[in-house]
């Protein structure tokens, strides 16, 4: 076998430091946390869907980055998640959100029409793999948003893209409260119907 032979990640998670603050150890209303990019590596697909790791000297991360927790909020997602976003390029996320809808979840996407068809974007894919996709209209979609099973949001400056993950310094706040999830559903909701034309 390889040299690296990571153990998939646990319920509780190994975490690396500066990622969140304060530790997202318990989750229920009121509950938030926040995480920092830039992460230092990519994560490793066997560590981020909980295999061991087998390849001699794998170049990814095997640590419990901002990336992973992020990825791991949608992962809980039974119901729904409905994101608006400037943009998606990031494989892992796009990953998360098919296989989110694979297994029954309602998935939607707002996003903006200028960035559709730029090089490495996944929205097209999300559209061909049946996720509802509409794109904005006048002005800029600057939101960076996702709201889990309707109780989860998750926001801040992030923006979905591997270039926001491994270069940036950015932020995203993941919180439970009620009037947060609230405010933000309504929110997506009102720019669902607002762009019902524009699929």
């Amino acid at each position: 076998m390889g040299a690296c032979l990571s153990s998939p990640p646990q319920a509780a998670g190994r975490y690396s430091a500066p990622v969140y603050y304060p530790p997202p150890q318990t989750s229920g209303p009121g509950q938030q946390f926040v995480l920092f990019f830039p992460d230092k590596a990519m994560p490793c697909r066997s560590f981020l869907e909980g295999r061991p790791c087998r390849r001699r000297n794998c170049q990814y991360s095997h640590e419990m980055t901002s990336l992973c927790h992020f990825v791991f909020q949608l992962r809980q997602a039974r119901q729904t998640i409905s994101c608006c976003v400037y943009t998606i390029t990031c494989r892992e996320i796009s990953e998360e959100l098919v296989d989110a809808h694979r297994r029954g979840v309602q998935v939607r996407v707002v996003t903006e029409d200028e960035k559709m068809d730029d090089k490495g974007s996944k929205t097209m894919n999300l559209r061909s793999q049946g996720i509802s996709v509409r794109k904005d209209g006048r002005g800029l979609m600057h939101h960076k948003f996702a709201v889990v099973d309707g109780r989860t949001v998750l926001n801040g400056s992030f923006n979905w893209t591997r270039s926001a993950v491994l270069n940036n310094r950015e932020n995203v706040v993941i919180s439970q409260d009620p009037n947060l999830a609230r405010a933000f559903t309504a929110e997506f909701e009102r720019l669902w119907r607002a762009f019902a034309r524009n699929r």
